[in-house]
């Protein structure tokens, strides 16, 4: 880092606006060096972290452009201030660029998420009032704003939200578990927050999660102890339908006071099962990673190195005179003796490469392949490079070897192998088409369940 750039962080994590102004007269450039050099981060980044008001807005007025900047996290500083709850920093930054709240970090989450995350909530006013929409973004699992308020315990920050923005639709959101924000109040046994939603929201107290289970039927796999009774009353009197779980947790509750285990905690499960799929993932991205860069050099060795060499210098003279074998001076020897053979070795490497080169750049581009879907058509990419270098080999194998049958015996065994690629390649895509399938029929449930249970209510309101 040079000098004067250095001198401007120094300045930054002061806060020190005479510093800056001192920096900018003796370097006017200052600033635009500082967006185009590639950095961890900018001063403004470090001032909006820090707090340093006047810092900020300072290097807002000279150079606003900087409010898009993004960390090594894909964080902008908007994303640092909102999680810190620096209101002032919030409005000028959003006074420079409102149109970073759409912006997502590397977690895929917005200022907006951040916010309702640390329960900034005189900051969530500021960035809902300049980009309401921000805080529908779904993020990964699919949650919304308000399922990130249930899980990190922000009633404050939820109550705004659902006041601000809850309609139905919004409120009765399911991510990818079928969980919605009053499954996660039940489970994490948020009394408040359950209170609040059954009270002052369009809560559907009798929706089901992706294993059929209602809000009452949750509770029912918690620890048994008095405050889920108290659960259970309050969603029985939202109008929440009794189940067989719930029925006989009701019937254990009124007999007995000395409460058992009877499960994990189902928020518990869902944590752990998120958990696992993201170690999954990211072993899995680590593992393409290391075995495409490990291709993409075997097949680089072979042109730098193709098989049988390649022709030494051209010369005039006696012994080998350029009239009697003419080539170039580094061709390949190969090329020249077996040319249909070279061109499937070349064709064959060259699959291979390109198609390890592509998972080393999709890697490493900063997409967000977080989906099972998106990391199996890495690995298919990968079949596909892995299967090219095995035919590379046998087209090496049979240009160089003089004995047949070791030449038909390696490509036998190569054929084998080849068609466990393809076998494997059919029995993923069936089983990706048998998951879609399951998925639609759940979804088809789902809609007939939400028309049964409008009806049992309907009919449940005029009994009563």
């Amino acid at each position: 880092m040079e000098r004067m750039e250095r001198m401007l962080f120094e300045a930054a994590v002061e806060g020190s606006v005479t510093s800056l102004v001192g920096l900018l007269q003796d370097d006017p450039l200052i600033l635009d060096r500082v967006i185009v050099n590639c950095f961890n981060e900018t001063p403004l980044h470090v001032a909006a972290m820090l707090g340093h008001t006047d810092f900020v807005k300072e290097i807002l007025r000279r150079k606003p452009e900087l409010a898009r900047e993004v960390n090594s996290r894909q964080s902008s500083p908007l994303h640092l201030a909102s999680a810190k709850g620096y209101v002032e920093i919030v409005q000028a930054l959003l006074s420079a660029n409102s149109e970073m709240c759409l912006a997502g970090d590397r977690d895929g989450r917005n200022p907006l998420h951040l916010a309702a995350i640390k329960g900034q909530v005189n900051v969530l006013k500021e960035l809902v009032k300049a980009r309401p929409h921000a805080a529908r973004v779904i993020v990964d699992c699919g949650e919304t704003i308000l399922h990130l308020c249930v899980n990190h315990n922000q009633l404050e920050a939820l109550k705004l939200l659902v006041e601000t923005l809850g309609s139905h639709e919004f409120v009765n959101y399911k991510d990818d578990d079928g969980n919605t924000i009053l499954h996660l109040a039940v489970a994490d046994k948020q009394v408040e927050t359950i209170e609040f939603l059954l009270t002052s929201s369009a809560i559907d107290v009798n929706v089901v999660n992706a294993n059929g289970f209602t809000a009452a039927d949750v509770i029912a796999q918690n620890r048994r102890d008095v405050k889920d009774k108290n659960i259970i009353e309050s969603l029985k009197s939202a109008g929440a339908l009794l189940g067989k779980i719930e029925s006989k947790m009701t019937t254990r509750l009124s007999c007995d006071t000395d409460y058992r285990v009877s499960s994990p905690h189902p928020l518990e499960e869902v944590r752990e099962k998120y958990r696992k799929k993201k170690d999954w993932l990211e072993k899995t991205r680590s593992a393409l990673m290391v075995v495409a860069s490990l291709i993409a050099t075997m097949a680089f060795q072979v042109v730098a190195n193709p098989p049988g060499g390649v022709r030494p210098d051209e010369f005039e003279g006696n012994d080998n005179p350029v009239s009697r074998d003419p080539h170039q001076a580094g061709n390949s020897s190969l090329a020249s003796m077996d040319p249909m053979s070279y061109d499937q070795i070349i064709i064959y490497n060259t699959t291979g490469f390109v198609a390890s080169l592509s998972i080393i750049l999709l890697l490493m581009s900063g997409l967000p392949f977080r989906r099972r879907f998106l990391i199996w058509i890495l690995m298919v990419i990968m079949w596909v490079a892995v299967t090219a270098m095995a035919l590379t080999y046998l087209s090496i194998l049979t240009s160089t070897l003089p004995d047949q049958t070791t030449i038909d015996v390696s490509a036998l065994i190569i054929i084998i192998w080849i068609g466990l690629i393809v076998f494997l390649l059919v029995a993923h895509a069936i089983r990706i088409l048998l998951k879609m399938i399951r998925k639609l029929i759940k979804l088809v449930r789902r809609k007939r369940g939400g028309i049964s249970t409008m009806m049992n209510r309907a009919v449940v309101s005029a009994i009563v």
